[in-house]
C-alpha cells in the first residue's frame, strides 16, 4: 500500500478519527493480530467464532499505530494510539479498499469462475508480466475479506492487477466487483462448486455473470467458448465480448500434446498461429492458459509474448504439480475439488504417459449439498469409464466415488478412512514407473497422503 495519513485513511473508509495523531503515516494494514507489527494499523473484525476487538489493546501494546473499531467499543490504550471508529468495520474495510483502488491509476483484471481462476490468475499476471509492473491475488485472498487486502497490497508503482473475485452464496460478486472496479473481467466457466449454497448451474451462472455486468463500456469480458452458459452471461455484459476456448472462439488451442513436463500446444488467432508450453498438464489447464492470452490482447501483448509469459509461470502449489518419490510420479492436484475439476483430473491421470499404473487417490468434495451423492458418484463413473488401474478413496462422502466406480467396472477400487490408510494401501501396490493423482477439497488435505508415503518411503528404495 502507498503510504497514507490515518487521517486518510479514515477519510476512504468512511469512518472517523477519534483519538490519535490522522498525521501518522501508515502502509501495511492487517486484521489478523498475530501478524501486526509495530507502526501498522489492525482492522478488529467480528466473525462467528471470532471477534477482533479482543486484540485491540493487544495491538496498542505491540506497538500498532491504530486501529479501526466499532463506534461504541472501550478499552485502555496508549494515548498515541489511533483509533479509527466505524459502525462496521467489515464494511469500512472494504470501503476503504474501494477508495484507495479509486485513487491509483492501474488497470484491473477481475477473474472468478467455478474452476481453474487461480490458476488463470497465475497465467494472466505471467502474461501481462512481460510488459506491464503486475500486482495480483496472493494465495486465496479472494472473498469478503480477502479481496481488500489484495487490493490495499497494491502500489501505485503497478500498472495492472490481476485479482480473483470468490463466492460460495448469492450477491457475493454484486458486493465485490465494484470494489475492484474491472476493467476487463474473465469468467473461467460456470461448474457445480458450493452449489450447496446457490441451488443450481444457472443460479451460479447468475452470480457468477455479475462480474461481467461490473465492467463498464469502454471494458473487456473474457468467457470461455467452451461453456454452454457463456451466451447467456455475454448478453449481460456492457463492454466488448473476447471468446476464448479449446474448441471455438476468437483464440483457441490445437495440436496439443501433454507430459509430466508440461503441455504444449498452438494458439490460434484468426490466421496468425504461435507455439506455445505451459509447465504444466492438463487439457483444462490449456484453457485456463487461452483465457489468459485473451488478456493480453486486450493489453496489447503479441502471441509470441503471451506464450512467453505462459512458459515462465509460477504456479500456485498443489496444482498439478508433479513429485517424483522412488520413481513413483505424483500427479498432486491437492489444492480443492468438485466434480468438474476432479473429472478434469482424472483425464489429465490418463492422458499423461506413464510407465507403470495410473492410480488415483481421491478424497471427498465439499459444498455440494444435494448434488453431494449425484457429484461423487459421477466421479466413479468417470474413473471407471477412463479405466483407471486403482481407486482409493478417503473418507466417508468419497466412499460414494468407489462404489460407483465398482459398480461402472472398476474392480480395484478401495474406500478407507483417512489419508494414513490411503497412504499405506498405496505403498503395498505402487511400483516405480507409476503415476499416482492426489486430489480432494481443502478440507480433506488430501496432500497428506504424499507425505505420509514420503515418510513411509524415505529410508530405503522401492524394488522394481
Amino acid at each position: 500500500m502507498d503510504p497514507l495519513p490515518i487521517s486518510q485513511i479514515a477519510k476512504f473508509a468512511g469512518a472517523s478519527l477519534s483519538s490519535g495523531r490522522g498525521t501518522i503515516v501508515i502502509d501495511k494494514i492487517r486484521t489478523d493480530s498475530r501478524t501486526l507489527k509495530g507502526g501498522e494499523l489492525f482492522v478488529a473484525l467480528r466473525g462467528e467464532n471470532f471477534d477482533g476487538h479482543n486484540f485491540v489493546e493487544a495491538a496498542g501494546k505491540a506497538n500498532a499505530a491504530g486501529a479501526i473499531v466499532e463506534s461504541n467499543w472501550k478499552g485502555k490504550l496508549p494515548e498515541t494510539f489511533a483509533l479509527i471508529r466505524a459502525e462496521e468495520p467489515l464494511q469500512a474495510y472494504q470501503e476503504l479498499a474501494a477508495n484507495y483502488r479509486r485513487s491509483l491509476s492501474l488497470k484491473v483484471v477481475a477473474i472468478t469462475g467455478s474452476n481453474g481462476k487461480t490458476s488463470t490468475k497465475d497465467f494472466a499476471a505471467a502474461v501481462l508480466a512481460r510488459r506491464f509492473r503486475v500486482t495480483k491475488t496472493e494465495g486465496n485472498f479472494n472473498n469478503h475479506v480477502g479481496l481488500p487486502r489484495t487490493i490495499l497490497e497494491a502500489t501505485s508503482h503497478d500498472e495492472v492487477a490481476v485479482w480473483e473475485i470468490g463466492m460460495n452464496h448469492p450477491g457475493e460478486i454484486a458486493a465485490l466487483a465494484p470494489l475492484a472496479m474491472p476493467d476487463v473481467a474473465i469468467i473461467t466457466n460456470i461448474g457445480v462448486a458450493h452449489i450447496e449454497f446457490m441451488g443450481s448451474r444457472e443460479a451460479i451462472a447468475a452470480e457468477k455473470g455479475t462480474l461481467a455486468e461490473a465492467v463498464s463500456a469502454e471494458g473487456t469480458v473474457i468467457l470461455n467458448a467452451d461453456d454452454p452458459f457463456t451466451k447467456s452471461i455475454a448478453t449481460r455484459a456492457r463492454g466488448k465480448v473476447l471468446l476464448a476456448g479449446t474448441t471455438a472462439g476468437t483464440i483457441r488451442a490445437s495440436e496439443i500434446s501433454q507430459s509430466e513436463s508440461g503441455t504444449d500446444f498452438t494458439i490460434l488467432e484468426g490466421a496468425h498461429r504461435c507455439r506455445a508450453q505451459l509447465p504444466v498438464p492438463g487439457l483444462h489447464m490449456v484453457q485456463n492458459a487461452l483465457l489468459a492470452v485473451a488478456a493480453g490482447r486486450v493489453f496489447g501483448l503479441s502471441l509470441e509474448d503471451c506464450a512467453a509469459g505462459l512458459v515462465a509461470a509460477p504456479l500456485t502449489k498443489a496444482r498439478l504439480q508433479i513429485k517424483e518419490i522412488q520413481g513413483v510420479h505424483f500427479l498432486d492436484d491437492s489444492y480443492n475439488a468438485n466434480p468438474d475439476s476432479m473429472k478434469a483430473a482424472l483425464r489429465t491421470l490418463v492422458e499423461l504417459d506413464a510407465d507403470g499404473k495410473r492410480i488415483a487417490v481421491l478424497g471427498e468434495m465439499r459444498e455440494l449439498g444435494s448434488e453431494s451423492e449425484h457429484g461423487h458418484r459421477e466421479v466413479g463413473e468417470t474413473a471407471a469409464a477412463l479405466k483407471v488401474d486403482h481407486l482409493i478413496t478417503i473418507g466417508n462422502a468419497a466412499a460414494t466415488i468407489a462404489q460407483a466406480a465398482q459398480r461402472a467396472g472398476l474392480e480395484k477400487s478401495v474406500a478407507v478412512n483417512s489419508t494414513t490408510e490411503a497412504a499405506e494401501l498405496l505403498g503395498e501396490i505402487v511400483e516405480p514407473g507409476d503415476l499416482v493423482l492426489i486430489k480432494g477439497s481443502r478440507a480433506a488435505r488430501t496432500e497428506e497422503v504424499i507425505e505420509h508415503f514420503r515418510l513411509r518411503h524415505s529410508s530405503f528404495v522401492i524394488s522394481p
